[in-house]
């Protein structure tokens, strides 16, 4: 009888778990069933905890990557690894309902996994600003917060507006490194953020038409003659200003010669978050600084 009474429950249980279920599909084109509700979210990149919290829905935030710094409160949530290193224990531990993935970092064999597991894995792949905001608008849609990532992407698309405008009235393109990684030297090439960031303020990317991130010697660095240099990397300040000290004794390079050597946060410039803002607003003004003069 109390076996014949457990299984009675756990029928309806899961009718109950069925019935409040909706298919939809992630940006890879998989279908999968999610909760109509999610409860225990599972972010698995920084980006996605960023969104989340925007969205005003991080009481449902139940783990998070190590790297997820932003805003403050995310520091505070039970870590699952880094995005790239998930440990799949500890997700499995939180009991999430919905793990929320990112196609750029996240080992597909930890998604594959969870998913034999009959944990849904929503993947996305954001490439640009556009599709950012169009990840916006689907994780909304998916945490029934569709009003307020509505009002974020019309607020994300005005901005961005703004900003082309001003960058239109530019009288010059000036040629732009980046360099994200200090030993080797990385920069960002083609279908990159970055890329993207440099040319919508109004710069010239000279690190394009090689591969996403290609290796550089200084050598070659200093061949590509930038009018503006911008490291940013994960490593400590300490390590930054000693970059920037070293290129800065390089005067036959425009901007060394010029004093348009600089460091900048790396969190705003690599994550597809509204942030991304954030950093093409510093590029334009380290790229074009006249325009800000003008309007003094």
């Amino acid at each position: 009888m109390k076996k014949h009474i457990i299984l009675i429950i756990a029928i309806v249980l899961l009718s109950c778990i069925l019935a409040t279920a909706k298919t939809v599909k992630d940006q890879l084109g998989r279908e999968l069933e999610v909760p109509d509700d999610p409860q225990r979210i599972v972010s698995l990149a920084p980006s996605i905890t960023e969104i989340i919290f925007q969205l005003n829905q991080a009481y449902r935030l139940k783990g998070v990557t190590q790297y997820s710094n932003y805003p403050a409160q995310a520091s505070e949530l039970p870590k699952v690894g880094s995005y790239i290193r998930l440990d799949l224990e500890r997700i499995l531990a939180l009991r999430p309902d919905l793990c929320m993935a990112i196609k750029d970092g996240n080992p597909k064999e930890v998604v594959d996994r969870l998913h034999s597991m009959k944990i849904p894995v929503y993947v996305v792949d954001p490439r640009n600003l556009e599709t950012v905001i169009q990840t916006i608008v689907e994780i909304g849609s998916l945490l029934n917060a569709n009003e307020n990532a509505n009002i974020l992407a019309n607020e994300m698309r005005n901005r961005l507006q703004r900003i082309k405008a001003s960058v239109a009235s530019a009288e010059q393109r000036p040629r732009v490194f980046i360099q994200i990684g200090i030993s080797p030297i990385i920069s960002a090439g083609s279908k990159t953020f970055i890329h993207d960031l440099i040319l919508m303020a109004g710069g010239i990317n000279v690190a394009a038409g090689y591969t996403a991130y290609p290796h550089f010697s200084r050598e070659q660095v200093l061949a590509l003659s930038p009018d503006v240099m911008i490291i940013t990397s994960m490593a400590r300040q300490a390590v930054f200003q000693r970059v920037k000290t070293q290129w800065s004794r390089w005067y036959d390079m425009p901007a060394a010669r010029n004093q348009r050597i600089f460091i900048v946060d790396s969190d705003v410039f690599d994550r597809p978050s509204p942030r991304l803002l954030d950093g093409l607003e510093i590029l334009v003004q380290l790229i074009h600084p006249e325009l800000f003069e003008q309007s003094q």
